[in-house]
């Protein structure tokens, strides 16, 4: 169930807000939200995550036995193709 909120912010605060939630395709109010969300959940990681790496996860997982060394080497590699 939503509910409303009013809210006293400064105004340059409010305009750079609309504009970053109007690029990140999102309405100011589910950005708030979110980042509400974020800060007031338990957290069962020994690390916390920054409500804007959060805001900006795009829910796909990379897999755990991804070996990073060789993704590195060919992509190297695709770059040195590229611009010969």
């Amino acid at each position: 169930m939503d509910s409303k909120l009013t809210l006293k912010l400064n105004e340059n605060v409010i305009e750079r807000a609309k504009i970053y939630a109007s690029s990140k395709k999102v309405s100011l109010s589910r950005l708030i939200e979110n980042y509400l969300d974020s800060i007031t959940r338990e957290q069962s990681n020994d690390f916390e995550i920054s409500p804007f790496v959060r805001s900006i996860s795009s829910g796909k997982s990379v897999p755990a036995d991804l070996d990073w060394k060789t993704l590195r080497d060919k992509y190297a590699d695709n770059l040195d193709k590229k611009y010969k």
